[in-house]
């Protein structure tokens, strides 16, 4: 899409991949930032129909006491397509919505908005947005970072990384690629760089 006077950055890249790094980065800059994973977040704390959808589906042993485990969650969702598919059945409409009216509101303030989403393109959002920025980082870096952050098996890594469109498919969909295996000196440089040309550009 052709960025407008206001526009949308969908920012996306597959787990460990810095995206989180740049969207601070972003954020510190002016941006305003909606985090697509934190309102799945709050759609599963919350008491509401979700919650109880996300339940019926997978289980009272996805529960630790009256709250969703998500750890629990993510371990069977990313060994299991099925089961992915049928989470994401259910979230991915209630998330989209929430997110399309947080994005129009914003327009009217001006301001550039950066969409964070790990599953941009896998739920096929770039309708929402006028330009596509990945981050990529290399697998090594990339194991290293969940071993470390998360504290995740390898077997954990894997399912992770294979539910995910490959780096070499997001990197190919994007407009911008934002590459971490640098010094985070380096790569905040290259962030302040490109949001000095998008800015020139509104």
């Amino acid at each position: 899409m052709q960025v407008t006077s206001t526009p949308v950055i969908g920012l996306t890249g597959g787990i460990g991949s810095g995206k989180t790094t740049v969207a601070r980065i972003l954020k510190r800059l002016g941006a305003a930032v909606i985090d697509a994973d934190g309102v799945g977040h709050d759609l599963l704390s919350s008491r509401g129909e979700v919650r109880q959808e996300v339940v019926l589906s997978f289980g009272k042993d996805i529960l630790v006491g009256e709250d969703i485990d998500r750890q629990r969650l993510a371990r069977i969702v990313f060994h299991d397509s099925q089961a992915r598919e049928k989470l994401n059945h259910i979230m991915h409409p209630r998330i989209y919505s929430i997110v399309e009216d947080e994005i129009r509101r914003l327009r009217e303030t001006k301001v550039v908005v950066v969409l964070e989403a790990a599953l941009l393109l896998e739920a096929g959002w770039e309708e929402l947005v006028d330009e596509v920025w990945v981050t990529y980082a290399s697998e090594d870096k990339v194991v290293a970072r969940l071993s470390q952050r998360d504290n995740l098996s390898p077997q954990d890594i894997r399912a992770r990384l294979s539910s995910q469109l490959s780096p070499e498919e997001k990197v190919n969909k994007a407009q911008v690629v934002v590459n971490t295996d640098r010094s985070l000196l380096e790569v905040e440089e290259e962030v302040r760089g490109l949001w000095r040309r998008l800015n020139k550009r509104r």
